[in-house]
């Protein structure tokens, strides 16, 4: 007996895949002619189904009631979408890209990151009520790192075509690649001194010495400088193995298209076993997989990888709009929402542009000052912030005093949860508006005035005269003419189009002979038709060529042998 199963695996099934396709239907129409991203349109639709709606989307359900397996399985998933993501941009940029463009990556890597982080811990510790510096100096981290993710929807399509050149577009992708595995010594900087000096070091040896070492020695050196090292030799022997396939005709379409993607997923798991920074390795070999552009331009006009790369996109933002702590925002004890507001706000307006505007002229990707303030503004706050989150999150836990978490690491994790998911959702929704709302600004005032100058005008003026109209008419005719059979005469129901007044006058001597038809003058494409001398069925003429006024020409048509001939005299 047929039985109802309302069961989560197939809700989940049913709502994605549902969405997934009503969305595809018009994609195009809200990505290239609304210029809406696909990150904030597939956000609301995690808040719609999310338990603060319709309830489609149950994540703690699926943690089995525990939030901590809940926070693992967001890391996860960002781990896993970051990865896919890094390797694919690594892959579409030029060869040995890294190495040509090094002097403006360190500006932006450099310089750059490091004010990002100031500033933003500034105003996070400006807005938020009791918390200590260092702490900000934790959660400031966690959003210092631009979005790969994001960044993919600024660059690509048909707005970023039209108005961002290419070298722009490489460099952006470049920066929110190699900036996201470079987050950790910001982040772990601040947390190894919390737990090692913090709180007065309890429950850890209270020893600054002990918590630069572990920065040193496992942030810098095992994590960062190996993660570098096995990347660029995973990719290296990669592509090398791939060259070797290929050349015997060992590999398939399939396989060599998907060859990137798998090579993502095995380098998030070995570099995960090892406790390595997989994301940062992800994105060197990406790098070192392409280096001689070989496979680059082998991919370039396939859809596959893209195809991917929007699946993961929709999927982990409407998991976000589900996990998201929406109630946290408003009846967080930590930080009042007006704070939140203010904190969001200036995050995006101080914690990037000024610094890019201050170093664009040494960056020579960035020639005008408007390209400046845009490379500013769009640096936006997405996945890896969330990445970094449940990273803090988990080496928080760890902080425990007699089984329990240490009272100032509870804080942070309280603060640094509302916070730093409150600016990822600003970050998506003001990015994800930005484009729309400017191109609104821009054609709104040109449209009312075209409106209104339109309305002004005197009603009684003439209509315009379109000479397609006719065009059409005559064209229509003529394709009736010719449909008849040969040798029926229907001159007489034959129109003639002029246009005009005639170019070629009637000389004097034919003048005195009688009054002719002088021929109509053809333009551009408008068909024209004349009959010749009674009787005779002509087929029309259609020309698209100006007759010279010295030239007087007449085209006549005659039937011969049951078969139309077209012959050409000249009028003397």
């Amino acid at each position: 007996m047929p039985t109802l199963a309302v069961v989560n695996f197939n809700i989940v099934c049913a709502t994605l895949g549902g969405f997934i396709t009503i969305f595809g239907l018009v994609s195009y129409l809200f990505k290239e002619k609304f210029y809406l991203s696909e990150a904030l349109i597939s956000l609301v639709a995690g808040l719609i189904f999310s338990p603060h709606a319709t309830n489609l989307l149950r994540p703690m359900q699926y943690a089995l009631g525990n939030e901590e397996t809940l926070d693992t399985i967001t890391l996860y998933f960002t781990r896993l979408v970051l990865g896919v993501q890094l390797v694919l941009a690594g892959v579409q940029l030029p060869s040995k890209y890294l190495k040509k463009e090094w002097k403006s990556l360190a500006l932006l890597l450099g310089p750059g990151m490091v004010v990002m982080w100031l500033v933003t811990s500034l105003l996070v510790f400006a807005f938020v009520p009791h918390l200590p510096f260092l702490h900000a100096l934790a959660v400031g981290a966690c959003v210092t790192p631009t979005d790969p993710v994001l960044s993919n929807s600024i660059v690509k399509g048909k707005f970023a075509d039209k108005n961002i050149p290419k070298e722009l577009q490489k460099i952006i992708v470049a920066e929110s690649g190699a900036n996201d595995g470079l987050g950790y010594p910001f982040l772990f900087l601040p947390l190894y001194l919390i737990q090692h000096v913090g709180y007065g070091g309890l429950g850890s040896d209270n020893s600054a010495a002990k918590a630069m070492g572990d920065f040193f020695g496992e942030t810098i050196g095992y994590t960062i400088i190996l993660s570098v090292v096995y990347g660029w030799t995973v990719g290296w022997i990669a592509k090398e193995l791939l060259h070797w396939a290929e050349e015997r005709k060992y590999v398939d379409r399939e396989s060599f298209l998907v060859f990137a993607i798998t090579l993502a997923l095995f380098i998030v798991g070995t570099v995960g076993m090892i406790g390595s920074d997989d994301v940062l390795a992800c994105f060197i070999a990406g790098n070192s997989f392409t280096w001689d552009d070989w496979f680059r331009l082998e991919t370039m006009d396939d859809s596959f990888q893209p195809t991917i790369d929007m699946l993961l996109n929709v999927s982990v933002f409407i998991w976000f709009g589900a996990v998201c702590p929406w109630y946290d925002f408003v009846h967080s004890e930590v930080i009042p929402i007006y704070r939140l507001i203010f904190l969001g706000i200036l995050v995006l307006l101080l914690r990037r542009p000024p610094i890019i505007f201050a170093m664009h002229q040494k960056i020579h990707q960035i020639e005008e000052k408007r390209q400046a303030i845009y490379v500013g503004f769009f640096g936006p706050i997405g996945v890896s912030a969330v990445f970094y989150l449940y990273v803090t999150l988990d080496f928080l836990r760890k902080i425990q005093v007699d089984g329990e978490i240490r009272p100032d690491a509870q804080h942070l994790m309280e603060v640094t949860n509302v916070v730093v998911w409150f600016l990822c959702i600003c970050s998506i929704v003001i990015h994800g508006l930005s484009i729309p709302l400017g191109k609104l600004g821009v054609y709104l005032p040109r449209t009312i005035s075209n409106a209104l100058s339109h309305s002004s005008e005197d009603p009684d003026s003439p209509a315009p005269f379109h000479i397609s109209e006719n065009a059409a008419e005559a064209e229509s005719e003529i394709e009736g003419v010719l449909r008849r059979r040969p040798g029926t005469n229907n001159n007489s129901n034959r129109r003639v189009f002029r246009i005009g007044h005639p170019v070629i006058r009637p000389s004097e001597s034919s003048a005195s002979q009688g009054p002719k038809t002088p021929a109509p003058f053809a333009l551009s494409n408008a068909p024209t038709a004349a009959p010749t001398s009674a009787g005779t069925s002509r087929r029309p003429s259609v020309s698209g060529e100006r007759r010279e006024p010295e030239s007087h020409e007449m085209t006549s048509s005659e039937e011969r042998g049951g078969q139309g001939k077209v012959a050409v005299s000249k009028a003397t």
